[in-house]
């Protein structure tokens, strides 16, 4: 039997003085009562009640044993409606881990619209664009970039991201530009030191996606820092349209073979489990669906 199940039992029993009222208040038989209360007597080797057709009463042991459970069991009910409030009411730590660059430049006004939603949550937002373990680092989520969600998390996709191959005018003014895919291994590239592919980038012409080698003379393992580089001349550079949206429309940043688009990635939100998801993780989530719904620094590219 359950002795959890069976110490309320008893609590009631006692409080009330009667097998039969006890059974009433918790939709019981009065012979399952009894049961519970025979449990408890057999697992702790001691009476608990002195037993007659007419009356109840705690032996000395049962008295004791009567206040421990009274206290265990508020203790226990405080607990369990602690953690359901959290369930409904977001409050308490929210751990974020987010790509340098978006979230440099894309989550400010989230944290601030969420900050001002849900006061009693703490945000902690960390920046990085290693791949972190979410359980082994005590992360409620991730947002990730990426062709497909990350394997064994629950993934919920936000947005198209759209990448592109850019330079300065600096940069095509003193080395030309690309006529051809094939044509990037004559000039100077910026590598991502993350890359799946090494050095070479993956255009989609006529005959589909297709892996064209590069010839980085700089690697970065960061995307600001590669865009820095791109706008002092540097050489070609593969960027999320989320970093160079704004050099395209101001002039900054000019397009690279443009007529051969690189693969489209997605922006996800990744998480450890689709239950008993709390309250501060759900709204964070759902407020970042609502803002980034729609790639809004694609306007104008």
């Amino acid at each position: 039997m359950d002795t959890l199940l069976s110490m309320r039992v008893f609590r009631r029993v006692a409080e009330a003085g009667s097998f039969v009222a006890a059974a009433d208040q918790l939709q019981l038989s009065s012979a399952m009562a009894s049961r519970h209360v025979a449990h408890l007597e057999r697992y702790l080797g001691a009476r608990l009640l002195h037993r007659s057709t007419r009356h109840l009463s705690l032996t000395d042991g049962g008295n004791d044993y009567l206040e421990r459970c009274k206290n265990l069991l508020d203790e226990l009910d405080e607990a369990e409606s602690q953690v359901g409030q959290l369930a409904l009411t977001p409050r308490g730590q929210l751990r974020v881990s987010a790509p340098v660059s978006f979230g440099t430049r894309h989550l400010g006004a989230v944290v601030g619209t969420y900050a001002a939603r849900y006061p009693d949550v703490r945000l902690n937002l960390q920046l990085s664009d290693q791949m972190v373990e979410l359980a082994e680092s005590g992360f409620d989520m991730a947002l990730r970039i990426g062709v497909q969600p990350t394997p064994n998390l629950i993934a919920r996709r936000l947005c198209a991201v759209r990448v592109m191959l850019v330079c300065s005018p600096g940069y095509a003014r003193r080395y030309g530009l690309p006529r051809t895919p094939e044509d990037l291994q004559k000039h100077r590239a910026i590598g991502y030191a993350y890359s799946e592919v090494g050095d070479a980038w993956t255009l989609c012409g006529p005959d589909g996606p297709r892996n064209y080698p590069i010839r980085p003379v700089l690697y970065s393992n960061n995307g600001d820092l590669a865009l820095a580089a791109a706008a002092a001349d540097v050489g070609i550079s593969s960027e999320p349209t989320f970093l160079v949206g704004e050099g395209l429309r101001n002039g900054s940043l000019i397009s690279v073979l443009p007529d051969y688009p690189q693969e489209e990635l997605s922006l996800y939100v990744v998480y450890l489990n689709r239950r008993y998801l709390s309250a501060k993780l759900r709204t964070f989530i759902d407020l970042l669906a609502e803002h980034f719904s729609t790639p809004y620094w694609d306007a104008g590219v």
